[in-house]
């Protein structure tokens, strides 16, 4: 059982990102320290710098030779999972589209497992814990976030590509005398129409090749798409031959990296003082992220979990970490694409502030 000094390091670990939003919430509403133009410039700073740094770290010091396939696969089922079901629930509700599919894959699969995430879990399942849970950071490190980076792109292409289509003219009035000569022209005109329709086709196809080279192109240029291929290959070398970075530059990534997720929770600070009221997003869509969070994302992943065969504590620790609060890197990249940063944020303020409850409820209910 959880012991008091495992929720002191749990509160130990969530306060200081309460007190660094505060600070950042503080130092624009009341002392107005920062324009917005500068709050635009550190969310920048954390999601070209901070974040890719922070997965090199994340990803280079795992040891892919050790890694549970049924874990990896079961979380990918999850994210699956997931999608089809935001893609089923927009397209017969027929609202939203891509932005909401990004902000549902954002509140129900990527939890906040690196900070809130390894003190709880470890106080809940000690060595099981400590072993698996590095394995689900460094998938979301490896694989979602830049699985997340493709979608905000894409997203962010299709209205720079996409133009109204204008609809055809009404056909012209016809007198009784030339319904004859009309008749005769029909054939005509559906081979007309036969060959307007193949240009379309290829207008489409090309339109769709346009927009996914725009998005090839702007994730070559990321930086996280850089850290996370360099970050990979170096965990490679690294448990294959034991070769160690040099000093130097593993000082230098580790101070940069090590603010990455303070930074992040400063940017989300700014973001809401930049808001009329904390809970940007509404009760609505408030009640809607937390129960993507806390309801949808460990039903999921329970149900990808049996699906894939896990069995005991591995079972609970998939199902207890899909129960953590919503993480902040997931609205650092809503924020910087402008893809519903209200809800995120919202999910972020308040999910820390349910998870203790909520994580012991579901480590009660699978013990049982």
């Amino acid at each position: 059982m959880i012991s008091l000094e495992d929720v002191y390091h749990v509160i130990t670990a969530t306060v200081p990102l309460y007190v660094t939003m505060i600070l950042a919430y503080v130092s624009v509403k009341w002392w107005k320290i920062f324009t917005p133009e500068q709050c635009s410039g550190i969310n920048k700073f954390v999601a070209k710098f901070s974040v890719p740094l922070l997965s090199f770290q994340v990803i280079s010091s795992n040891n892919f030779y050790k890694m549970s396939l049924k874990l990896m696969y079961a979380d990918f089922v999850q994210k699956l999972l997931a999608f089809l079901a935001l893609t089923i629930i927009i397209k017969v509700s027929g609202r939203g589209g891509l932005k909401w599919i990004i902000t549902g894959l954002s509140l129900s699969t990527l939890p906040n497992t690196l900070i809130l995430g390894i003190p709880l879990m470890k106080a809940m399942y000690r060595d099981d814990a400590a072993l698996l849970l590095p394995q689900i950071i460094v998938l979301q490190s490896l694989i979602w976030y830049n699985l997340l980076l493709f979608l905000h792109e894409l997203d962010a292409a299709i209205p720079a590509r996409t133009m109204p289509d204008t609809p055809p003219p009404p056909p012209p009035s016809q007198p009784i005398g030339e319904t004859e000569n009309s008749q005769e022209l029909q054939p005509k005109e559906e081979e007309e129409e036969d060959e307007e329709a193949a240009p379309a086709g290829r207008d489409r196809k090309k339109k769709i090749m346009l927009i996914l080279m725009t998005v090839g192109r702007e994730l070559i240029t990321n930086p996280n798409t850089h850290a996370t291929l360099i970050g990979l290959i170096w965990s490679c070398i690294h448990f294959r031959w034991e070769v160690n970075l040099p000093d130097v530059i593993n000082q230098s990534i580790t101070i940069l990296s090590n603010g990455g997720l303070g930074m992040a929770a400063f940017s989300l600070g700014l973001f809401m003082a930049s808001r009329s009221s904390i809970i940007a997003c509404g009760p609505r869509m408030t009640m809607v992220a937390l129960g993507l969070k806390f309801l949808a994302g460990p039903a999921l992943m329970a149900l990808a979990s049996l699906m894939i065969g896990l069995k005991g504590t591995s079972l609970k620790v998939a199902i207890v970490q899909a129960a953590l609060p919503q993480g902040i890197v997931p609205f650092v990249f809503a924020k910087e694409y402008n893809v519903n940063p209200s809800v995120l944020s919202t999910g972020v303020l308040l999910g820390m502030l349910v998870a203790l409850p909520v994580a012991l409820t579901y480590y009660l209910m699978l013990s049982l």
